[in-house]
Protein backbone atom coordinates (compact mmCIF):
# COMPACT_ATOMS: atom_id res chain seq x y z
CA UNK A 1 0.00 0.00 0.00
CA UNK A 2 2.88 2.14 1.03
CA UNK A 3 4.80 1.69 -2.14
CA UNK A 4 1.54 2.48 -3.78
CA UNK A 5 1.48 5.98 -2.33
CA UNK A 6 4.79 6.86 -3.09
CA UNK A 7 4.22 5.97 -6.73
CA UNK A 8 0.84 7.92 -7.00
CA UNK A 9 2.82 10.70 -5.35
CA UNK A 10 5.65 10.82 -7.97
CA UNK A 11 3.39 10.61 -10.67
CA UNK A 12 1.67 14.08 -9.17
CA UNK A 13 4.80 15.57 -9.06
CA UNK A 14 6.19 14.79 -12.12
CA UNK A 15 3.15 16.19 -14.04
CA UNK A 16 3.64 19.03 -11.22
CA UNK A 17 6.57 19.31 -12.74
CA UNK A 18 5.74 19.57 -16.25
CA UNK A 19 2.94 22.41 -15.46
CA UNK A 20 5.87 24.25 -13.78
CA UNK A 21 8.21 24.67 -16.27
CA UNK A 22 9.66 27.90 -15.97
CA UNK A 23 12.57 28.36 -18.82
CA UNK A 24 12.30 29.43 -22.31
CA UNK A 25 14.17 29.91 -25.49
CA UNK A 26 12.98 32.18 -27.60
CA UNK A 27 14.69 33.13 -31.13
CA UNK A 28 15.92 36.24 -32.87
CA UNK A 29 16.85 36.89 -36.06
CA UNK A 30 19.58 39.57 -35.71
CA UNK A 31 22.10 39.51 -32.66
CA UNK A 32 22.97 42.23 -30.48
CA UNK A 33 26.65 43.84 -31.34
CA UNK A 34 27.07 44.67 -27.88
CA UNK A 35 24.59 44.97 -24.67
CA UNK A 36 24.82 49.12 -24.47
CA UNK A 37 21.00 50.11 -25.24
CA UNK A 38 22.27 53.39 -24.17
CA UNK A 39 25.51 53.63 -26.54
CA UNK A 40 23.88 52.17 -30.34
CA UNK A 41 21.03 52.26 -32.61
CA UNK A 42 20.67 48.65 -33.15
CA UNK A 43 17.14 47.39 -32.49
CA UNK A 44 18.97 44.04 -31.31
CA UNK A 45 20.04 45.28 -27.92
CA UNK A 46 16.53 47.06 -26.65
CA UNK A 47 14.99 43.18 -28.39
CA UNK A 48 17.17 41.40 -25.64
CA UNK A 49 17.62 43.80 -22.82
CA UNK A 50 14.40 46.09 -22.70
CA UNK A 51 12.09 46.14 -19.11
CA UNK A 52 13.98 42.27 -18.89
CA UNK A 53 17.39 43.68 -17.44
CA UNK A 54 17.26 47.47 -18.05
CA UNK A 55 14.73 49.75 -16.69
CA UNK A 56 13.62 53.38 -17.25
CA UNK A 57 11.76 56.12 -15.26
CA UNK A 58 8.52 55.19 -17.70
CA UNK A 59 8.01 52.53 -19.75
CA UNK A 60 5.99 51.20 -22.58
CA UNK A 61 3.11 49.27 -22.48
CA UNK A 62 2.22 46.92 -25.43
CA UNK A 63 -0.32 49.37 -26.99
CA UNK A 64 2.34 51.96 -26.96
CA UNK A 65 0.94 53.90 -23.22
CA UNK A 66 3.61 54.82 -21.21
CA UNK A 67 3.09 53.91 -17.56
CA UNK A 68 5.44 54.54 -14.16
CA UNK A 69 8.76 52.19 -14.65
CA UNK A 70 11.36 52.92 -11.84
CA UNK A 71 9.55 56.35 -10.97
CA UNK A 72 6.46 54.97 -8.86
CA UNK A 73 5.13 58.57 -9.80
CA UNK A 74 5.68 62.48 -10.49
CA UNK A 75 4.35 66.11 -10.20
CA UNK A 76 4.64 68.66 -12.94
CA UNK A 77 4.53 72.44 -12.22
CA UNK A 78 2.41 74.66 -14.16
CA UNK A 79 4.55 75.87 -16.54
CA UNK A 80 5.41 72.53 -17.70
CA UNK A 81 9.33 73.36 -16.80
CA UNK A 82 9.78 71.35 -13.93
CA UNK A 83 9.45 67.52 -13.36
CA UNK A 84 9.80 65.66 -10.22
CA UNK A 85 10.12 62.20 -9.81
CA UNK A 86 9.76 60.10 -6.78
CA UNK A 87 11.72 56.64 -7.15
CA UNK A 88 10.08 53.21 -6.70
CA UNK A 89 11.17 52.26 -2.94
CA UNK A 90 13.68 48.80 -2.48
CA UNK A 91 15.56 49.19 -6.10
CA UNK A 92 18.91 47.65 -6.32
CA UNK A 93 21.20 46.86 -9.07
CA UNK A 94 21.72 43.73 -9.86
CA UNK A 95 25.29 44.11 -8.53
CA UNK A 96 23.31 44.81 -5.08
CA UNK A 97 24.00 48.35 -4.75
CA UNK A 98 20.67 50.36 -4.19
CA UNK A 99 18.88 52.45 -7.06
CA UNK A 100 19.48 56.22 -5.76
CA UNK A 101 18.33 59.77 -7.35
CA UNK A 102 22.52 60.01 -8.02
CA UNK A 103 22.49 57.18 -10.32
CA UNK A 104 19.61 58.94 -12.20
CA UNK A 105 21.25 61.70 -12.34
CA UNK A 106 24.28 60.17 -13.44
CA UNK A 107 22.58 58.48 -16.29
CA UNK A 108 21.18 61.18 -17.82
CA UNK A 109 23.90 63.46 -17.71
CA UNK A 110 25.80 60.52 -19.38
CA UNK A 111 23.56 60.50 -22.16
CA UNK A 112 23.28 64.48 -22.87
CA UNK A 113 27.40 64.67 -22.62
CA UNK A 114 29.11 66.53 -25.81
CA UNK A 115 30.67 62.80 -26.14
CA UNK A 116 27.78 60.68 -25.45
CA UNK A 117 27.49 57.69 -28.23
CA UNK A 118 23.32 57.49 -26.90
CA UNK A 119 21.96 57.32 -30.93
CA UNK A 120 18.68 59.35 -29.61
CA UNK A 121 20.62 62.33 -27.82
CA UNK A 122 17.56 64.68 -29.48
CA UNK A 123 15.22 62.86 -26.56
CA UNK A 124 16.95 64.84 -24.12
CA UNK A 125 17.35 68.38 -25.53
CA UNK A 126 14.76 69.87 -23.70
CA UNK A 127 16.44 68.71 -20.60
CA UNK A 128 18.64 71.93 -18.93
CA UNK A 129 19.40 69.95 -15.54
CA UNK A 130 18.89 66.88 -14.01
CA UNK A 131 19.51 66.88 -9.65
CA UNK A 132 19.28 64.81 -7.04
CA UNK A 133 16.83 66.23 -4.47
CA UNK A 134 17.10 63.50 -2.11
CA UNK A 135 17.98 60.02 -2.37
CA UNK A 136 14.79 59.15 -3.94
CA UNK A 137 13.84 61.99 -5.17
CA UNK A 138 15.33 63.70 -9.05
CA UNK A 139 14.08 66.68 -10.60
CA UNK A 140 14.58 67.63 -14.18
CA UNK A 141 14.15 71.61 -15.65
CA UNK A 142 13.82 72.13 -18.95
CA UNK A 143 14.96 74.84 -21.29
CA UNK A 144 11.12 74.95 -22.84
CA UNK A 145 8.03 72.76 -21.70
CA UNK A 146 8.38 69.03 -23.94
CA UNK A 147 4.80 67.47 -23.51
CA UNK A 148 6.66 64.31 -24.48
CA UNK A 149 9.03 64.04 -21.70
CA UNK A 150 7.39 61.13 -20.33
CA UNK A 151 6.86 59.20 -23.56
CA UNK A 152 10.69 60.17 -24.77
CA UNK A 153 11.89 59.03 -21.24
CA UNK A 154 10.21 54.94 -21.93
CA UNK A 155 12.49 54.70 -24.74
CA UNK A 156 15.59 51.63 -24.36
CA UNK A 157 18.21 54.91 -24.79
CA UNK A 158 16.68 56.96 -21.71
CA UNK A 159 17.34 53.73 -19.17
CA UNK A 160 18.74 53.86 -15.91
CA UNK A 161 22.76 52.18 -15.54
CA UNK A 162 24.41 51.72 -12.74
CA UNK A 163 27.38 54.26 -12.79
CA UNK A 164 30.13 51.45 -11.68
CA UNK A 165 29.40 49.24 -14.26
CA UNK A 166 30.25 51.38 -17.07
CA UNK A 167 33.54 50.26 -17.91
CA UNK A 168 31.85 46.57 -18.80
CA UNK A 169 28.80 47.52 -19.76
CA UNK A 170 28.49 46.33 -23.13
CA UNK A 171 29.49 43.12 -22.52
CA UNK A 172 28.26 42.60 -18.58
CA UNK A 173 24.90 45.14 -18.52
CA UNK A 174 24.04 45.65 -14.54
CA UNK A 175 20.45 46.74 -14.73
CA UNK A 176 17.36 46.85 -12.39
CA UNK A 177 15.31 44.55 -14.62
CA UNK A 178 13.41 41.28 -13.40
CA UNK A 179 16.18 39.11 -14.96
CA UNK A 180 19.64 40.03 -14.90
CA UNK A 181 22.73 38.70 -17.26
CA UNK A 182 24.28 35.78 -17.11
CA UNK A 183 26.42 34.55 -20.03
CA UNK A 184 26.60 35.67 -23.71
CA UNK A 185 28.03 33.11 -26.18
CA UNK A 186 29.02 35.35 -29.05
CA UNK A 187 27.10 34.02 -32.54
CA UNK A 188 24.74 31.39 -30.62
CA UNK A 189 22.75 33.29 -27.44
CA UNK A 190 22.33 35.14 -24.53
CA UNK A 191 21.06 33.67 -21.24
CA UNK A 192 18.65 35.48 -18.57
CA UNK A 193 17.89 34.48 -14.84
CA UNK A 194 15.33 35.89 -12.42
CA UNK A 195 17.15 38.68 -10.10
CA UNK A 196 15.12 37.03 -6.82
CA UNK A 197 16.11 40.42 -5.05
CA UNK A 198 13.74 42.58 -8.08
CA UNK A 199 11.58 45.05 -6.28
CA UNK A 200 8.55 44.44 -8.36
CA UNK A 201 6.43 41.15 -9.37
CA UNK A 202 8.74 38.46 -9.62
CA UNK A 203 8.44 37.39 -13.31
CA UNK A 204 7.06 33.78 -13.84
CA UNK A 205 10.21 32.45 -15.84
CA UNK A 206 13.40 31.68 -14.10
CA UNK A 207 15.82 31.41 -16.83
CA UNK A 208 15.71 33.19 -20.60
CA UNK A 209 17.68 31.91 -23.57
CA UNK A 210 18.06 34.05 -26.66
CA UNK A 211 19.24 32.56 -29.30
CA UNK A 212 20.26 33.79 -32.59
CA UNK A 213 18.62 32.20 -35.75
CA UNK A 214 19.97 34.41 -39.17
CA UNK A 215 18.63 32.07 -41.99
CA UNK A 216 14.85 31.50 -42.58
CA UNK A 217 14.92 27.88 -43.44
CA UNK A 218 17.19 27.49 -40.48
CA UNK A 219 14.37 29.18 -38.21
CA UNK A 220 11.78 26.87 -39.58
CA UNK A 221 13.70 23.96 -39.14
CA UNK A 222 14.35 24.75 -35.28
CA UNK A 223 11.00 26.03 -34.61
CA UNK A 224 8.86 22.69 -36.42
CA UNK A 225 11.25 20.42 -34.25
CA UNK A 226 10.64 22.54 -31.39
CA UNK A 227 14.26 22.93 -30.33
CA UNK A 228 13.12 26.67 -29.26
CA UNK A 229 10.02 27.84 -27.68
CA UNK A 230 9.20 30.75 -29.65
CA UNK A 231 10.54 32.84 -32.51
CA UNK A 232 10.10 36.45 -32.43
CA UNK A 233 9.78 38.97 -35.40
CA UNK A 234 9.68 35.10 -37.83
CA UNK A 235 11.84 36.09 -40.71
CA UNK A 236 9.86 34.15 -43.00
CA UNK A 237 6.12 35.11 -43.64
CA UNK A 238 5.54 32.28 -46.12
CA UNK A 239 5.34 29.45 -43.35
CA UNK A 240 3.04 31.36 -41.08
CA UNK A 241 0.26 29.28 -41.90
CA UNK A 242 1.62 26.32 -41.88
CA UNK A 243 2.60 27.03 -38.08
CA UNK A 244 -1.03 28.22 -37.53
CA UNK A 245 -2.64 25.12 -38.99
CA UNK A 246 -0.28 23.11 -36.42
CA UNK A 247 -1.95 22.76 -32.77
CA UNK A 248 1.47 22.93 -31.28
CA UNK A 249 1.54 26.18 -31.87
CA UNK A 250 0.16 29.60 -31.69
CA UNK A 251 1.14 32.94 -34.29
CA UNK A 252 0.73 36.22 -32.91
CA UNK A 253 0.14 38.76 -35.56
CA UNK A 254 0.84 42.05 -34.41
CA UNK A 255 2.33 45.53 -35.85
CA UNK A 256 5.32 47.30 -34.86
CA UNK A 257 5.59 51.20 -34.88
CA UNK A 258 7.36 50.41 -38.77
CA UNK A 259 5.23 53.38 -40.62
CA UNK A 260 5.81 52.07 -44.47
CA UNK A 261 4.65 54.76 -46.97
CA UNK A 262 5.72 55.20 -50.45
CA UNK A 263 7.65 58.64 -49.99
CA UNK A 264 6.95 61.25 -52.29
CA UNK A 265 9.17 64.18 -52.96
CA UNK A 266 6.96 67.54 -52.83
CA UNK A 267 9.57 69.69 -54.07
CA UNK A 268 9.67 68.14 -57.55
CA UNK A 269 7.53 69.01 -60.06
CA UNK A 270 4.58 67.18 -60.80
CA UNK A 271 4.76 65.38 -57.43
CA UNK A 272 4.66 69.59 -55.80
CA UNK A 273 0.99 69.39 -56.81
CA UNK A 274 -1.53 68.11 -54.08
CA UNK A 275 -3.53 66.55 -57.12
CA UNK A 276 -0.82 64.22 -58.59
CA UNK A 277 0.48 63.04 -54.48
CA UNK A 278 -3.75 62.46 -54.14
CA UNK A 279 -3.99 60.60 -57.87
CA UNK A 280 -0.67 58.13 -56.50
CA UNK A 281 -2.42 57.47 -53.25
CA UNK A 282 -5.83 56.46 -55.20
CA UNK A 283 -3.79 54.29 -57.38
CA UNK A 284 -3.10 52.24 -54.96
CA UNK A 285 -4.14 48.94 -53.20
CA UNK A 286 -2.19 48.98 -50.07
CA UNK A 287 -4.07 45.04 -49.45
CA UNK A 288 -2.38 43.71 -53.04
CA UNK A 289 1.04 45.08 -51.48
CA UNK A 290 0.21 44.04 -48.27
CA UNK A 291 -0.47 40.33 -50.16
CA UNK A 292 1.92 40.57 -52.63
CA UNK A 293 4.83 41.67 -50.63
CA UNK A 294 4.46 40.66 -46.93
CA UNK A 295 2.25 37.90 -47.53
CA UNK A 296 -1.09 38.92 -45.32
CA UNK A 297 1.07 40.68 -42.83
CA UNK A 298 0.60 44.46 -42.28
CA UNK A 299 -2.23 46.76 -41.19
CA UNK A 300 -3.87 49.43 -43.59
CA UNK A 301 -2.64 52.55 -42.85
CA UNK A 302 -4.11 56.50 -43.65
CA UNK A 303 -1.62 58.48 -42.05
CA UNK A 304 1.78 58.73 -40.71
CA UNK A 305 0.60 57.04 -37.07
CA UNK A 306 0.77 53.33 -35.83
CA UNK A 307 -2.37 51.75 -35.32
CA UNK A 308 -2.38 50.56 -31.79
CA UNK A 309 -1.34 53.67 -30.28
CA UNK A 310 -4.35 55.16 -28.31
CA UNK A 311 -4.63 58.35 -30.62
CA UNK A 312 -4.42 56.68 -33.76
CA UNK A 313 -7.21 58.13 -36.11
CA UNK A 314 -8.84 55.73 -38.58
CA UNK A 315 -7.94 58.13 -41.72
CA UNK A 316 -8.29 55.28 -45.09
CA UNK A 317 -11.39 56.65 -45.87
CA UNK A 318 -9.16 59.98 -47.74
CA UNK A 319 -7.72 57.54 -49.83
CA UNK A 320 -9.34 54.65 -51.07
CA UNK A 321 -8.01 52.52 -54.13
CA UNK A 322 -10.07 54.16 -56.97
CA UNK A 323 -8.10 53.96 -60.26
CA UNK A 324 -10.86 56.53 -61.95
CA UNK A 325 -10.33 58.77 -59.20
CA UNK A 326 -6.90 59.22 -60.10
CA UNK A 327 -6.93 59.09 -63.63
CA UNK A 328 -9.24 62.35 -63.49
CA UNK A 329 -7.23 63.91 -60.60
CA UNK A 330 -4.25 63.44 -62.42
CA UNK A 331 -6.12 65.00 -65.69
CA UNK A 332 -7.11 68.07 -63.06
CA UNK A 333 -3.76 69.01 -63.07
CA UNK A 334 -2.89 68.84 -66.42
CA UNK A 335 -1.03 65.07 -66.98
CA UNK A 336 -4.17 63.72 -68.79
CA UNK A 337 -1.40 61.26 -70.12
CA UNK A 338 0.47 60.36 -66.92
CA UNK A 339 4.13 61.12 -66.65
CA UNK A 340 7.06 59.43 -65.93
CA UNK A 341 9.12 59.81 -62.51
CA UNK A 342 11.69 57.45 -60.38
CA UNK A 343 11.23 54.90 -57.89
CA UNK A 344 14.00 54.50 -55.68
CA UNK A 345 13.80 51.47 -53.98
CA UNK A 346 16.41 50.51 -50.78
CA UNK A 347 17.24 46.61 -49.86
CA UNK A 348 14.32 45.23 -47.92
CA UNK A 349 11.69 43.09 -49.11
CA UNK A 350 8.66 44.82 -48.45
CA UNK A 351 10.39 47.51 -50.61
CA UNK A 352 11.97 45.65 -53.56
CA UNK A 353 8.76 43.34 -53.65
CA UNK A 354 6.45 45.81 -53.13
CA UNK A 355 7.85 48.52 -55.36
CA UNK A 356 7.21 46.12 -58.49
CA UNK A 357 3.45 45.66 -57.18
CA UNK A 358 3.21 49.41 -56.64
CA UNK A 359 4.76 50.39 -60.57
CA UNK A 360 2.52 48.28 -61.73
CA UNK A 361 -0.61 49.80 -59.86
CA UNK A 362 0.96 53.62 -60.81
CA UNK A 363 1.27 52.50 -64.50
CA UNK A 364 -2.55 51.55 -64.63
CA UNK A 365 -3.64 55.31 -64.20
CA UNK A 366 -0.80 56.56 -66.62
CA UNK A 367 1.79 57.09 -64.27
CA UNK A 368 5.45 55.33 -65.28
CA UNK A 369 8.41 54.68 -63.02
CA UNK A 370 11.84 54.14 -63.83
CA UNK A 371 13.19 51.50 -60.71
CA UNK A 372 16.31 51.50 -59.01
CA UNK A 373 17.15 49.44 -56.63
CA UNK A 374 19.85 50.91 -54.08
CA UNK A 375 22.07 49.77 -51.22
CA UNK A 376 20.96 51.41 -47.63
CA UNK A 377 24.27 53.63 -48.03
CA UNK A 378 23.43 54.49 -51.76
CA UNK A 379 19.76 55.33 -50.71
CA UNK A 380 20.62 57.25 -47.69
CA UNK A 381 23.21 59.12 -49.89
CA UNK A 382 20.49 59.72 -52.63
CA UNK A 383 17.40 59.69 -51.26
CA UNK A 384 17.38 60.63 -47.53
CA UNK A 385 20.41 63.21 -47.47
CA UNK A 386 20.43 64.25 -51.81
CA UNK A 387 16.81 64.01 -52.12
CA UNK A 388 17.57 63.60 -55.91
CA UNK A 389 13.97 60.65 -55.90
CA UNK A 390 10.49 60.63 -57.22
CA UNK A 391 9.10 57.82 -55.53
CA UNK A 392 10.51 55.55 -52.89
CA UNK A 393 9.37 52.94 -50.16
CA UNK A 394 11.01 52.99 -46.48
CA UNK A 395 9.64 51.64 -43.22
CA UNK A 396 10.03 54.43 -40.30
CA UNK A 397 10.24 52.42 -37.35
CA UNK A 398 10.79 55.42 -34.63
CA UNK A 399 8.14 55.69 -32.26
CA UNK A 400 6.03 58.42 -32.66
CA UNK A 401 8.04 59.83 -35.01
CA UNK A 402 4.58 62.00 -37.05
CA UNK A 403 6.91 65.38 -36.45
CA UNK A 404 9.41 64.38 -38.88
CA UNK A 405 6.33 66.26 -41.32
CA UNK A 406 7.59 69.65 -39.31
CA UNK A 407 11.13 69.57 -40.74
CA UNK A 408 10.57 71.21 -44.14
CA UNK A 409 14.46 69.77 -44.70
CA UNK A 410 13.68 66.42 -44.23
CA UNK A 411 14.03 64.27 -47.40
CA UNK A 412 9.99 64.33 -48.34
CA UNK A 413 10.08 68.08 -48.55
CA UNK A 414 6.84 69.22 -46.80
CA UNK A 415 6.68 72.39 -45.38
CA UNK A 416 2.93 73.82 -43.87
CA UNK A 417 3.24 76.00 -41.11
CA UNK A 418 -0.34 74.98 -40.00
CA UNK A 419 1.22 71.44 -39.15
CA UNK A 420 4.72 72.85 -37.64
CA UNK A 421 2.10 75.03 -35.62
CA UNK A 422 0.17 72.12 -34.15
CA UNK A 423 3.41 70.25 -33.62
CA UNK A 424 5.14 73.45 -31.47
CA UNK A 425 1.86 73.29 -29.57
CA UNK A 426 2.02 70.00 -28.82
CA UNK A 427 5.18 69.89 -27.40
CA UNK A 428 4.17 72.44 -25.13
CA UNK A 429 1.29 70.21 -23.68
CA UNK A 430 1.34 67.48 -21.17
CA UNK A 431 -2.75 67.26 -20.97
CA UNK A 432 -2.96 64.08 -21.78
CA UNK A 433 -6.57 64.81 -23.80
CA UNK A 434 -4.93 67.67 -25.33
CA UNK A 435 -2.33 65.50 -26.36
CA UNK A 436 -4.49 63.10 -28.09
CA UNK A 437 -6.47 66.30 -30.04
CA UNK A 438 -3.55 67.59 -31.26
CA UNK A 439 -2.44 64.29 -32.59
CA UNK A 440 -5.44 63.47 -34.44
CA UNK A 441 -5.35 67.35 -35.80
CA UNK A 442 -1.97 66.43 -36.86
CA UNK A 443 -2.41 63.29 -38.64
CA UNK A 444 -5.45 64.67 -40.75
CA UNK A 445 -3.40 67.88 -41.97
CA UNK A 446 -0.90 65.02 -43.52
CA UNK A 447 -3.36 62.82 -44.45
CA UNK A 448 -5.50 65.64 -46.34
CA UNK A 449 -1.72 66.98 -48.00
CA UNK A 450 -1.57 63.86 -49.14
CA UNK A 451 2.27 64.30 -48.15
CA UNK A 452 2.95 60.47 -49.18
CA UNK A 453 1.17 57.66 -50.04
CA UNK A 454 0.72 55.59 -46.53
CA UNK A 455 0.58 52.03 -47.26
CA UNK A 456 0.44 49.67 -44.02
CA UNK A 457 2.41 49.44 -40.39
CA UNK A 458 5.01 47.23 -40.94
CA UNK A 459 3.64 43.95 -38.99
CA UNK A 460 5.76 41.42 -36.63
CA UNK A 461 4.63 37.63 -36.28
CA UNK A 462 5.69 35.76 -33.41
CA UNK A 463 5.63 31.83 -33.29
CA UNK A 464 5.57 30.25 -30.04
CA UNK A 465 4.21 27.06 -28.19
CA UNK A 466 0.72 26.59 -27.81
CA UNK A 467 1.14 27.08 -24.05
CA UNK A 468 3.18 29.92 -23.58
CA UNK A 469 0.98 33.17 -22.87
CA UNK A 470 1.83 36.71 -22.24
CA UNK A 471 4.21 37.40 -24.89
CA UNK A 472 3.86 40.83 -27.01
CA UNK A 473 1.80 41.09 -30.09
CA UNK A 474 2.40 44.50 -30.98
CA UNK A 475 5.74 45.76 -30.93
CA UNK A 476 5.31 49.23 -29.44
CA UNK A 477 8.76 49.56 -29.43
CA UNK A 478 11.58 46.68 -30.38
CA UNK A 479 11.79 44.78 -27.29
CA UNK A 480 10.79 41.05 -26.23
CA UNK A 481 9.24 42.11 -22.61
CA UNK A 482 9.23 38.56 -20.74
CA UNK A 483 7.67 40.27 -17.55
CA UNK A 484 4.92 38.47 -18.18
CA UNK A 485 5.28 35.08 -19.89
CA UNK A 486 4.19 32.21 -18.39
CA UNK A 487 3.92 28.44 -19.10
CA UNK A 488 0.21 27.82 -19.05
CA UNK A 489 0.68 23.92 -18.46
Amino acid sequence: MTRHLTLAALLLSGTAAMAQQTDLTIALQLEPPHLDPTSAAAGAIDQVLYSNVFEGLTRFTETGAVEPGLASDWEISEDGLTYTFTLQDGVTFHDGTDLTAEDVVFSFERAMAEDSQNAQKVLFENIDTVEAVDPQTVRLTLSQPDGSLLFNLAWGDAVIVAPESIDTIKSDPVGTGPFQFDEWIQGDRITLERYEDYWGEAPALTEATFQFISDPTAAFAAMMAQDIDAFYSYPAPENLPQFAADPRFQVLEGSTEGETILGINNQQKPLNDVRVRQAIAHAIDRQAVINGAMFGQGTPIGTHFAPHHPDYVDLLELSPHDPERARELLAEAGYPDGFTTTLKLPPPSYARRGGEIIASQLREVGIETEITNLEWAQWLEEVFRGRDFGLTIVSHTEPMDINIYARPDYYFGYDNPAFQDVMERLGATADPDERGNLLAEAQRIIAEDYVNAYLFQLGVATVADARIEGLWTNAPTQAVDLTDVRWTE
